[in-house]
């Protein structure tokens, strides 16, 4: 076992894991934080995008270890302190952007991810960002509005 200590969500945290563990058992099993998904384990689906320094990650494919002296952000730090909702979710909500919500931690968080790089993407760049995170329920026309909505756009934009 091997210490590992790193900043989630501004909190600082430590925890004893196996050389193998991934970020996301670590996350999951070690912290209790149970936002961050696991889709499929091998970074096709995105239901467990988090972001690491910045970057947007799957961390189903990023030992802990890696994230050793890292900032990492997941889902449970998106909202307020308070619990309310920030732009992203509250648009989510709006726009109908989520059924089962499986993926919505995913998509939100790669969402905050173009939207820091990109702050008024077009359609067609929004559904290029999320080729990365499948959604088996919503057909992602309405995440996509969703985004567009979080980032001040007019949604009647995107298309029927």
């Amino acid at each position: 076992m091997v210490q590992v200590r790193m900043t989630v969500n501004g909190r600082e945290v430590s925890g004893e894991v196996e050389g193998r563990t991934l970020l996301v058992t670590f996350l999951r099993e070690n912290l209790g934080m149970t936002g961050t998904h696991v889709g499929c384990d091998t970074a096709q689906c995105g239901a467990c995008v988090v972001h690491v320094d910045g970057a947007s990650v799957k961390s189903c494919n990023m030992l802990a270890l890696e994230a050793e002296g890292a900032s990492v952000a997941t889902i449970e730090g998106q909202a307020g302190a308070d619990g309310s909702l920030n732009a992203i979710q509250q648009a989510f909500q709006d726009h109908h952007g989520l059924q089962c919500g499986f993926c919505t931690p995913g998509m939100v968080m790669s969402a905050a991810a173009l939207l820091k790089e990109n702050p008024k993407p077009s359609e067609a760049e929004i559904r290029h960002y999320l080729d990365g995170n499948i959604c088996r329920c919503t057909g992602y026309h309405n995440i996509v509005k969703a985004i567009m909505a979080a980032s001040g756009q007019d949604v009647a934009m995107a298309a029927e």
